[in-house]
């Protein structure tokens, strides 16, 4: 059996905060988020959803949670087998699909990883093994849609 580990947030939202829309009231969607030892995050909805286009929202952190977590797993995986990474990049995207009832939810995640190698003879290996990082991600591991990888490699 593995090991369990308990991750903690705690969010801050207070009512006084609420903004007059016309003749209905609607509540702001700015809020923090707080991890102990950490900087406080502070969140709102996406712009779409009439949040503040400067903070971050829970959308966008998803898709960072999944390009990051791809990534640590995709340098241990080199790691594993002999493959230098000099650099690696990504430029990702994720589609989100809102139904007429309001309800919504991710339908893909499109990775867009570049990667920069030391060894030319590994640059087959090294674009293959996306599909390994993908498999031991614990994020991906933990979402109901399609992760997809649009990898490049090139060497050094």
């Amino acid at each position: 059996m593995g090991f369990k580990h308990i991750f903690k947030a705690k969010l801050n939202w207070f009512s006084n905060e609420k903004v007059a829309v016309s003749t209905t009231r609607r509540y702001t969607k700015n809020h923090t988020i707080a991890i102990e030892g950490k900087e406080i995050l502070n969140v709102s909805a996406a712009k779409a959803f009439k949040g503040d286009p400067q903070l971050h929202n829970p959308e966008d952190m998803l898709l960072s949670s999944v390009v990051s977590c791809h990534m640590m797993s995709y340098l241990y995986v080199c790691a594993q087998n002999g493959i230098e990474v000099v650099s690696y990049t990504d430029a990702a995207e994720a589609t989100l699909e809102v139904l007429e009832n309001g309800s919504g939810r991710f339908t893909e995640v499109r990775l867009y990883p570049k990667v920069t190698i030391t060894q030319v003879e590994k640059i087959n290996e090294a674009l293959s093994l996306h599909t390994k990082a993908n498999e031991l991600c614990f994020i991906a591991n933990s979402c109901n849609f399609p992760i997809m990888h649009f990898a490049s490699c090139e060497v050094v």
